[in-house]
């Protein structure tokens, strides 16, 4: 009897249980990330920036290069290692709280500067690393351990949708927003992913995909709750598809 493999692990992920909560999408974007490297045939010259935040172990898990950034800096790190290896594929990897907080002026400058790289954004609208805080992407009225009866614009501000402010910059090429929520967006952000490394590939300018993922243990809500949440509530704030494309408009 003929067997056929349907699935295995991708040879950019390390054989490594990982250490997220159950429910946590990183561990999909990590694997979405590993499939699209091989399919590229560029785990050799691969490079990754890894944050401070929950993903801060990603090198136990990708099978290639990995470097940690202090907390909100990894663009910058991201910056020196493509101008260093300019034939190397190079990504940060980067929470909200990372990116769009502590980080802002980081990522803000970057995709003005057009920097060749890649940003993968993990966005579940809260700090899971360290308590459960209200982030910069907290949806209003979210409950928070610093937002106790809710996020309030008065006294917080608006959630910050970051992606669409830095379309506005001359040198970002490629945004879009997925989600793993769902097998179908699931499949997207690994196109949105594939695209984004394309166009560094093709030494295009900034890109970045940011994806929408549940953290059910700071929200409270089971992982099943969780993903219809971002479907439900989270889209509203965040809608999904493709933000800036400039790659596509000049072929037109």
């Amino acid at each position: 009897m003929k067997t056929r493999v349907l699935f295995k692990r991708p040879e950019s992920l390390k054989e490594a249980y990982f250490h997220y909560c159950p429910g946590c999408g990183h561990s999909v974007v990590h694997r979405l990330i590993a499939e699209v490297t091989d399919e590229m045939g560029a785990r050799e010259r691969m490079l990754s920036v890894a944050p401070v935040g929950c993903a801060v172990f990603a090198y136990d898990y990708f099978n290639f290069d990995c470097m940690e950034a202090p907390h909100g800096r990894t663009p910058a790190v991201a910056t020196g290692l493509k101008r260093v290896h300019p034939d190397h594929l190079v990504f940060s990897y980067q929470g909200d709280g990372d990116l769009a907080a502590i980080g802002t002026g980081e990522i803000l400058h970057c995709s003005n500067r057009g920097e060749n790289i890649t940003v993968i954004f993990v966005n579940n609208g809260i700090y899971g690393m360290t308590g459960g805080q209200m982030a910069p992407t907290t949806l209003l009225e979210q409950k928070s351990t610093t937002t106790r009866e809710g996020r309030d614009a008065g006294k917080a501000g608006y959630p910050l949708n970051i992606t669409e402010i830095l379309a506005l910059t001359e040198g970002s090429a490629f945004l879009a927003r997925g989600a793993v929520n769902t097998p179908k967006n699931i499949r997207l952000a690994k196109k949105y992913i594939r695209k984004a490394f394309d166009v560094q590939e093709r030494k295009l300018g900034f890109s970045l995909v940011e994806i929408l993922s549940a953290c059910p243990v700071n929200w409270r809500l089971s992982p099943a709750e969780s993903n219809r949440r971002i479907a439900e509530v989270v889209t509203r704030q965040y809608p999904l598809g493709i933000i800036k494309d400039t790659v596509t408009e000049n072929k037109e």
